[in-house]
């Protein structure tokens, strides 16, 4: 087993909700961005996603999209990201990381020298918000010939037969965006979204994680109730950007939501 899956089961047996907090590679700065990941993991972080810059982010709203312009004025491309995991992992061997971005960088690369690169820099899995799963059989083969997770992504507009093909090849956890539109955006409904939360998890083999509109202790705890987890990005990329000592920020904001996930019945 990877990480992800040995850190996903060790909270199915402690009966607890995962946090998953993402931030973007080089942004607030480039010195900050290991400092950073270790502050959430000491926070209570379960899994991290670490942000690809990208110079056209799609699915983001202007939030991550800004923080991915900044990054990437900074310099902070692929091999600043893989550098970033390996310093991470001198010090932490243990908590999940997974990259979040989009098909181009990977593509560039190709799929296998990606592949061993992020593996051997510390990578346990990449969601690549533009990869449909009826194009990813090339990704998908390289990448468990290495031992690198391909995370998928479900929404309330994903189809049943859709939704069934995700579930058989689901791998480390599935992301469901809990409403269509872009990441940052304030109009989360916790109970529709419960209601196709449970639908998936009935179906699915592996922890559905909740993502989008997820910005607080509240908003955490509403649809962890109803998810094996949440992810949180906008709220938090805003929320260091913003931040005189970034470091001490990450800590201080995802506090709240761990401690909120931790008080969720079993």
């Amino acid at each position: 087993m990877n990480r992800i899956n040995t850190r996903f089961a060790s909270l199915k047996a402690q009966g607890r909700k995962a946090l998953v907090p993402f931030v973007t590679a080089g942004d607030p700065s480039l010195e900050a961005t290991v400092p950073v990941m270790h502050a959430l993991a000491a926070a209570g972080a379960d899994v991290i996603e670490l942000g690809v810059p990208f110079s056209d982010p799609m699915a983001d709203g202007p939030v991550i999209q800004r923080s991915s312009e900044r990054a990437l004025a900074r310099g902070a491309g692929l091999a600043f990201v893989f550098d970033s995991v390996r310093r991470f992992r001198e010090r932490d061997a243990d908590t999940p990381v997974v990259l979040m971005g989009y098909l181009n960088p990977v593509e560039i690369r190709g799929a296998e020298r990606f592949a061993r690169e992020a593996v051997a820099a510390g990578v346990d899995g990449v969601l690549l918000v533009d990869l449909p799963p009826e194009e990813a059989a090339e990704f998908r083969t390289a990448f468990v010939a290495h031992g690198l997770a391909l995370i998928l992504l479900a929404s309330p507009t994903t189809g049943e037969a859709r939704l069934r093909q995700l579930c058989e090849g689901a791998q480390g956890y599935l992301y469901y965006v809990s409403f269509a539109g872009v990441t940052g955006a304030d109009r989360l409904d916790t109970q529709a979204a419960g209601e196709r939360l449970h639908a998936i998890r009935a179906q699915c083999p592996v922890p559905v994680m909740a993502g989008f509109g997820i910005k607080d202790a509240a908003s955490a705890a509403a649809m962890g109730s109803q998810a094996d987890g949440v992810v949180v990005g906008s709220a938090l990329v805003a929320a260091l950007g913003d931040a005189a000592d970034p470091v001490a920020q990450a800590g201080a904001f995802l506090a709240p939501l761990r401690a909120a996930l931790d008080a969720l019945p079993a």
